[in-house]
């Protein structure tokens, strides 16, 4: 989510036109980058940042 809020400052382009970049509509682009990550799913995240074009890597780990 911080990664898609720094690619969307630093573009300088309208939340309009980057939520059609990232596949999604411009009220949930704003939700997102109003921190309300609760309303989206991880594969969604995965999507968008994928279309952002940042590189995503899931790491898992056994537990302490």
């Amino acid at each position: 989510m911080m990664r898609i809020e720094d690619c969307c400052r630093e573009s300088g382009k309208t939340q309009g036109e980057i939520a059609k970049r990232l596949g999604t509509t411009q009220p949930r682009l704003n939700a997102l980058l109003k921190g309300r990550i609760n309303l989206f799913s991880l594969d969604a995240l995965v999507n968008m940042d994928t279309r952002a074009g940042l590189s995503v890597r899931l790491l898992v780990k056994r537990a302490a």
